[in-house]
């Protein structure tokens, strides 16, 4: 097995708790979906908020979904002028069997902008 990192991102419409779990949910199903995962294999997750989400810690929504074992990081992005507003974004690291090229990162909603040449 090799050490992956797969990104992801996404956006939300405000800054409510129950938004921000529901979009990190979303956020993470579809990576593990996509990469064919299961939590066993994620060694570790670090996401990122932009500075205007303060309403919980995306992570409290991965504990939620099962990651209660797996080591978990918020940061907060850097206030770029001109960049997404509302930004949750993931870097997971995981145990893949598969060449990096084949990994499918994630970005959903308003942040498919950030990287339209990985989006799906």
């Amino acid at each position: 097995m090799a050490m992956r990192a797969i990104r992801g991102a996404t956006s939300l419409e405000r800054d409510e708790r129950e938004h921000l779990h529901a979009r990190t949910k979303e956020l993470i199903t579809q990576i593990l979906s996509a990469n064919e995962l299961e939590t066993d294999a994620i060694v570790s997750v670090i996401f990122t908020c932009t500075p205007d989400i303060s309403s919980d810690f995306p992570a409290a929504a991965a504990r939620e979904l099962g990651f209660g074992a797996v080591p978990l990081m918020c940061a907060q992005e850097m206030a770029v002028p001109g960049s997404l507003p509302l930004a949750v974004r993931v870097l997971m690291h995981a145990e893949l069997d598969v060449p990096r090229e084949q990994i499918q990162h994630v970005y959903l909603h308003e942040a498919v902008s950030l990287r339209r040449d990985l989006a799906q």
